[in-house]
């Protein structure tokens, strides 16, 4: 069986929440498509903590950083901006030697 490239899909979540996961959504699709197999920690991880609650949104943060540890890309969706938690993933990646891809496909419909 063929190995997927592992990625992380990094892409704005809080703020504009529904179209920040139609958007996310939209990443992982693309990811599929192109062969990849995709990990998104904020369509994951908010289903079950409080992203509001800097307690929660913190140990959702590291919770996903440390899942990716072993991922093989990081996949910087930027149509909206950068936010503040994807810098923090893009740091993650840097320090872990990981390559950053920077994508556009284009803002939700």
């Amino acid at each position: 069986m063929k190995r997927h490239l592992r990625v992380v899909i990094e892409s704005p979540y809080a703020g504009d929440v529904e179209t920040n996961v139609t958007y996310a959504r939209r990443a992982m699709h693309f990811a599929l498509l192109a062969g990849a197999a995709p990990f998104a920690s904020h369509l994951l991880y908010t289903q079950c903590l409080d992203d509001k609650d800097p307690d929660e949104r913190e140990l959702g943060i590291a919770a996903g950083l440390s899942f990716v540890a072993d991922c093989d890309e990081t996949w910087v969706f930027t149509d909206y901006g950068i936010s503040e938690g994807m810098r923090r993933g893009m740091k993650a990646a840097v320090v872990a030697g990981r390559p950053i891809r920077k994508l556009f496909i284009g803002r939700n419909p």
